[in-house]
């Protein structure tokens, strides 16, 4: 007997769905319902900014770095990219929600999941939390992008409505019903493939997952060291935090300026580096470098010239190298000569 693809089939994968739909269009609508009417996290220098968070997926991203690193440069662009990005995720979760034009959201989901995974793909403390959520939503734009919506949907509704821009080729591709594929399987089956290509792939990418040594770059603070600098007694240099958690700073408790035998030609210690003054901290992003209650906090993505007068060395030319002490014990060396 002959298989045939009509519209009772297109209304059952719909319905099988509904679960599938309800729970995706509310992962994206719950981030606008976060940001603005929970909690307002779209004012700048304010606790929970998002635009710090976007920040913390710098260190790591997959191809959109440049993208990132500029909107973090740029903070008033950036404020409006978040907002931006907030009212999509709005719109396109509700609608799903609902079911309005379907497909159509289902490729605002597959957009916005691609985000998630090149961007923070590589973030999460416990497991592999955001690239989780990444290749999942990718591929749940593409099923629902198949399916589309069936009954308990707006879309349904208007079909059996029989209003007349349900019979045109346009909402077949954006809306639900029947999807016009002259081969559906090889469809199917390419597009599959490919997102369980990038699903290996990104895996491997972020997280070695599917051969070699697991890592985890969100367990431990990652401290890297450049551009370090004598002049006119004041010894600069840069911080850039790379790795760690993003809900959790490092805390730095000590810099020593040491000799070239290890010994100790200048500390300061948590209570100086509380105290420590912003002017001579220098940020590039969002995310900054500040004194905090009982130490230096370095956010993760946050880069800043740091720049420590050196003037009560009497010889200055038995600096050698410096060292930064975080609170967990986790010391980065690197040598000024």
């Amino acid at each position: 007997m002959k298989h045939t693809i009509n519209s009772q089939s297109y209304d059952l994968a719909g319905l099988y769905t509904l679960s599938f739909r309800m729970v995706i269009g509310w992962t994206y609508f719950s981030a606008f319902w976060r940001r603005l009417v929970l909690e307002n996290k779209l004012i700048p220098d304010e606790q929970g900014y998002i635009g710090e968070k976007f920040n913390h997926f710098l260190p790591n991203a997959l191809g959109i770095k440049p993208v990132i690193e500029y909107l973090v440069t740029h903070p008033e662009t950036l404020q409006r990219s978040m907002m931006t990005f907030t009212v999509i995720e709005a719109i396109v979760g509700l609608l799903l929600i609902l079911g309005v034009f379907t497909r159509l959201m289902s490729i605002g989901i597959f957009s916005l999941a691609l985000g998630i995974l090149l961007g923070s793909g590589w973030l999460g403390t416990t497991c592999v939390d955001e690239w989780q959520i990444g290749v999942l939503g990718i591929a749940g734009g593409f099923v629902l992008f198949l399916t589309g919506s069936g009954p308990f949907s707006l879309d349904y509704y208007f079909i059996r409505k029989a209003y007349r821009f349900t019979d045109t080729k346009w909402f077949q591709w954006l809306g639900s019903g029947i999807l016009p594929l002259s081969k559906p399987k090889t469809i199917v089956f390419t597009g599959s493939m490919l997102i369980f290509g990038l699903c290996l792939y990104t895996n491997q990418y972020f997280h070695g997952g599917v051969w070699g040594t697991l890592h985890n770059k969100s367990v431990k603070p990652r401290v890297e060291i450049s551009g370090i600098s004598l002049q006119n007694s004041i010894l600069k240099f840069e911080v850039y935090r790379t790795e760690g958690a993003d809900v959790y700073g490092s805390f730095l408790i000590g810099i020593h300026i040491l000799d070239k035998n290890g010994n100790i030609l200048k500390q300061l210690d948590a209570l100086q580096l509380s105290e420590f003054s912003k002017e001579h901290i220098k940020n590039y992003y969002v995310a900054k470098v500040k004194p905090g209650k009982h130490s230096l906090i370095i956010p993760l993505g946050a880069k800043a010239d740091i720049m420590i007068d050196v003037n009560d060395i009497p010889q200055k030319e038995e600096i050698h190298s410096l060292k930064l002490i975080d609170i967990s014990g986790i010391e980065w060396v690197s040598k000024i000569r």
